[in-house]
């Protein structure tokens, strides 16, 4: 099992600036174990995984058939069953775990209903059941362990009738007892660049918390709202949403944001577009330097699409503004915008029923920001460029999917940091190129391109889940968790 992951390092790619003018770190990658969960061949049935380094296991969520799975890891990373728990309610949706404690969040059968937390002891055993908010999503405890933080996404129904507020639960672990932070007191509040838009919706029903990172004091977390383009700062200790910052919009116009907008051109074109990329992160992760915090994204980019309303169309089917757009009809060819993936909810920018702007769903990319939601980098069209040469250059078995430019590229979605030899690295999942790449983050302000690892190629499809565990200073382990292959695999990854 223990094959060797040649990385493209070394190799002189003309991908951008950021990868023309730089070599890869010396990272080297072995693959250590992998577990394929058996479903029926569907997807879903791994989704989130959590590793607790004192029962040394690994604790996976299985939506499709509502249960737990918890693996065994021996000291060469090779993974084997050691049970499965039968869950209470709708299915889970994120695992997490702390000292004793392994947390799960759990959706009611009916998603609009107020979901639950349900706390384990690590064999297994069920100890609490906690009330959380409507269809919790992730949760994540506290670096100190104090407090167990819970977003509730709170998506409506199909038929959009019936839209639950969007909260965080904060309990406290030593009265077990949840507080709610919601986002009543915004309902009032002009928004900047923060996309309020469902029908009918208050501000605190439009809004879906998705993903939690908190900080390293453990006094403050930051809450993507992946379909608002938005983060929110929590005073944890309080269960207060103290800001709500948008992220505003990606220019596709300039060459370093450039990327392929057609499925129908038979072609990998990547060049400039008047178009805006929403940024839309899903998974966040967070890390120090030099006394401050900054904040990780995966813009994945996410629509809204329901029976009872759907914001999505594709840029053919827009009416666009002459004045803003002269060549209209040029752009709107397949081989060109047509096919783009695109939203009616923005654009329209005087109601008139033609479009000013157009919008795409996430920016392709991954980003950094302060801890007032301010970005201070983003990694622009390298994705892209680096799997077109990637390709090209018949490194390996084409990575890049053509079938997905024009909905959201490569799909980056999963996000964690690590630690070595001194140096923080990014590690993010692409969805659908099905790689990781690695970045030194070392210097939030000038990340540096470290690497990239094809997983197809090493039976792994649609990372949905990342974490990283430090064995030594030199070298640790990537645990991958893929909702297509329905597999768990651990990467190691050391630096000579």
């Amino acid at each position: 099992m223990d094959s060797l992951i040649k990385l493209t390092l070394g190799v002189s790619l003309t991908l951008g600036i950021s990868f023309s003018t730089l070599s890869f770190a010396d990272i080297n990658i072995v693959k250590k174990g992998q577990y394929t969960e058996e479903c029926g061949g569907e997807e879903s049935c791994t989704e989130i995984s959590a590793f607790s380094p004192v029962s040394n296991r690994i604790y996976t969520t299985n939506a499709e058939e509502n249960e737990l799975k918890i693996l065994n890891v021996d000291s060469n990373g090779w993974l084997s069953e050691h049970s499965t728990l039968t869950l209470i309610g709708g299915g889970p949706n994120s695992v997490t775990t702390y000292g004793n404690w392994v947390a799960v969040a759990v959706e009611a059968v009916n998603k609009q209903d107020d979901g639950n937390v349900l706390i384990y002891d690590l064999e297994g055993n069920l100890q609490r059941i906690i009330k959380a908010g409507a269809l919790p999503d992730m949760l994540t405890f506290t670096p100190n362990g104090k407090f167990l933080i819970v977003a509730n996404e709170g998506e409506p129904d199909d038929e959009y009738k019936n839209d639950p507020e969007g909260t965080v639960t904060v309990i406290n672990t030593n009265t077990w007892m949840p507080a709610t932070a919601d986002f009543n007191t915004f309902n009032s509040t002009k928004l900047k660049n923060v996309r309020i838009f469902g029908p009918d919706a208050s501000i605190a029903q439009d809004l879906e918390p998705e993903y939690i990172t908190v900080s390293a004091d453990s006094s403050t977390a930051w809450i993507s709202l992946q379909e608002n383009n938005a983060l929110a700062k929590l005073d944890i200790a309080s269960a207060t949403i103290t800001d709500i910052y948008g992220l505003g919009y990606k220019k596709h116009q300039q060459n370093k944001n450039a990327f392929d907008a057609s499925n129908k051109d038979n072609a990998i074109n990547i060049q400039t577009w008047p178009t805006y990329g929403m940024y839309q992160p899903d998974a966040i992760a967070s890390f120090e330097y030099k006394g401050s915090t900054f904040i990780l994204s995966a813009n994945e980019g996410d629509a809204r699409d329901y029976d009872g309303y759907s914001e999505e169309v594709r840029v053919e089917d827009l009416i666009l503004n002459p004045d803003a757009f002269e060549n209209a009809r040029e752009l709107q060819q397949i081989e060109n915008l047509g096919r783009l993936k695109t939203t009616t909810a923005n654009g329209d920018i005087n109601n008139d029923g033609a479009h000013e702007k157009i919008y795409s769903y996430g920016a392709r990319s991954f980003s950094i920001w302060d801890e007032k939601g301010s970005r201070i980098y983003d990694s622009g069209s390298d994705f892209e460029r680096f799997l077109a040469t990637y390709a090209d250059n018949n490194v390996d078995n084409e990575p890049w999917e053509e079938g997905r430019s024009d909905d959201k590229g490569p799909e980056p979605e999963s996000i964690t940091t690590g630690e070595l030899r001194g140096k923080i690295y990014a590690f993010i999942g692409l969805e659908r190129a099905n790689g990781i790449f690695i970045y030194d983050i070392s210097n939030p302000r000038k990340p540096k391109p470290a690497g990239y690892i094809n997983i197809e190629k090493q039976g792994d499809i649609g990372p949905e889940g990342l974490i990283f565990i430090k064995k030594t200073e030199s070298h640790g382990w990537l645990i991958v968790t893929n909702e297509i292959s329905n597999t768990i695999s651990i990467y190691e990854i050391s630096i000579d």
